[in-house]
């Protein structure tokens, strides 16, 4: 018997609950978990399934997810919780003897800053307990990655120049809203931009370098640099890579916003006295703003979301090559009532989840995706719901 536990009840979750349980011959029992037991009541009730149960813990606690862990006994942990509390699932994963999977790689709670090298440094403790650990299985990272490992098993004998690139063309009618957890949104998006050439790091400002890029059946938008995790393992996993950078679109709008957010110190992470309380303007700023989850119902659009690679093909030939998915919002909505960006991470989450327990993605240590065989995995992440499309030398505009 498969059995999973999902830890997180937000947007992610509610996808990857949803798209588990479509798959009861893979997924046999599913168990939802969060801090807020009542949340994770509501999408097992939506879902229907007599497999999907609940239960309380708080992400935080070692302890406390020992103890889930150890009345479960699942076969993989889906970490869809808070990237503060990835280390804490990872050493209560290593304590119970389960598998792990998560979107998003560890950042400290202090400092908006987020690196692999903290998880890669469970790699010999997972690998003597006979133990898979997978990250980064949403989109960006996530299918990102495994594009990546897609394009450079089937089509090229060296990658020189990547491009990650992220639209969405989406609207939800709020004046300023994120499409996930708000906190970790601002967090990303404020600091500094950082992108890989010939062999270094080179440090940018926040949202210094745009330009347009056209997207497929949206046009064009204006994109702008960004750091993105998946970048530092691609460098490390497919050597060949002189260049590689991420690029996501913002509106005017958005950015007036965020401009303004952290000119007047909301988007602060450093505690302050309020009343003689200590808050964080940040997570107050969160507690204000539209929540994610409720966004789903009146947005319109799309997501495209794809990677732009130019090199040399099998044959020695130059080739440029894109490869992505385009996703709608409300087509989102009305499978799972979550908009497309929680549903572009929840799908893959599952998708990733399934290679495991199939037994094709198990490999003890802790490994990145583009390190498993990409082709089973978009196969079937095709069929649950994110096609993806490839063009052959046309221009890619970078």
């Amino acid at each position: 018997m498969n059995k999973v536990i999902i830890i997180g009840c937000g947007g992610v979750g509610t996808v990857c609950a949803h798209k588990c349980a479509q798959y009861p011959e893979v997924f046999n029992e599913i168990v939802i978990a969060s801090r807020t037991k009542s949340k994770c009541d509501a999408v097992a009730k939506a879902i229907g399934k007599p497999n999907v149960t609940t239960d309380q813990v708080d992400a935080d606690s070692v302890d406390e997810l020992v103890a889930l862990f150890n009345r479960h006994h699942p076969n993989l942990v889906i970490n869809l919780a808070l990237p503060y509390q990835d280390l804490t699932i990872m050493e209560a994963c290593l304590q119970c003897g389960v598998n792990y999977l998560d979107t998003a790689n560890y950042e400290p709670r202090d400092e908006a800053h987020f690196e692999y090298s903290w998880q890669w440094a469970y790699r010999e403790r997972f690998e003597k307990a006979g133990l898979t650990a997978i990250l980064g299985c949403g989109f960006d990272p996530g299918v990102s990655g495994i594009y990546t490992a897609y394009a450079a098993k089937h089509h090229f004998k060296e990658m020189h120049y990547l491009d990650i690139v992220d639209c969405n063309a989406g609207n939800h009618g709020k004046a300023f809203a994120t499409n996930f957890n708000p906190e970790i949104n601002i967090r990303e998006i404020t600091q500094k931009g950082r992108y890989y050439q010939d062999g270094k790091w080179i440090e940018t400002g926040a949202l210094e370098i745009h330009q347009p890029l056209t997207y497929p059946e949206i046009g064009p938008r204006e994109s702008y640099l960004m750091y993105h995790e998946e970048l530092e393992s691609l460098v490390i996993n497919f050597p060949t890579i002189k260049r590689a950078r991420f690029w996501m679109t913002f509106g005017q709008e958005y950015l007036t916003h965020l401009r303004v957010i952290q000119d007047i110190g909301m988007a602060r992470i450093d505690p302050i006295i309020y009343n003689g309380m200590e808050i964080v303007p940040l997570q107050f700023l969160k507690a204000v703003l539209p929540n994610p989850q409720d966004l789903g119902e009146n947005y319109t659009g799309q997501t495209s979301i794809g990677c732009r690679i130019s090199g040399i093909d099998k044959q020695g030939n130059p080739l440029t090559y894109y490869i992505y998915n385009n996703c709608d919002h409300h087509k989102a909505y009305e499978e799972t009532g979550m908009q497309a960006v929680s549903y572009t991470t929840g799908v893959p989450a599952m998708t990733g989840a399934m290679m495991f327990l199939k037994g094709l993605w198990v490999k003890p240590g802790v490994h990145n995706v583009e390190e498993f065989d990409p082709d089973p995995f978009l196969d079937q992440v095709a069929e649950a719901g994110l096609p993806w499309h490839e063009i052959f030398n046309e221009d890619l505009e970078l």
